[in-house]
């Protein structure tokens, strides 16, 4: 407002001091969705202290890039998306192993049921 006061009518973006957003690399949200999954109950505190980040940082990551939420005291992600992918190329890649250990034998191996819903009381957690 000042500039256009001052006969400044340029539409340039001027340049901005501040720190750069160095933090979030694929690297470090890597680091962070690890820590994660060894243990869903960690806190985002205790990830910033970890990594030397933020602790703002590490929720946007978290809560943006990871997409999860905290739940019962627990890291689940949003939407399954990430975690379904990595259990099935787990389970994919171990069923080749099989596969290519013995071919014919292959099949006898499988097991399949149905489904069933268990209940699971965790007295931890709420």
């Amino acid at each position: 407002m000042v500039q256009f006061k001052r006969g400044d009518f340029s539409t340039r973006v001027a340049y901005r001091h501040g720190r750069l957003k160095t933090v979030t690399t694929p690297e470090i949200i890597d680091q962070i969705h690890e820590l994660i999954l060894e243990d869903r109950r960690i806190s985002a505190k205790s990830v910033a202290e970890q990594l030397g980040i933020p602790r703002e940082r590490v929720g946007s990551i978290i809560h943006g890039d990871l997409d999860m939420r905290k739940l019962y005291a627990k890291w689940v992600p949003k939407c399954l998306n990430e975690d379904q992918k990595r259990q099935r190329c787990q389970s994919c890649e171990q069923m080749l192993e099989i596969f290519q250990r013995d071919p014919n034998d292959f099949l006898s191996q499988l097991v399949t049921t149905d489904e069933t819903w268990l209940y699971h009381y965790d007295r931890k957690t709420k």
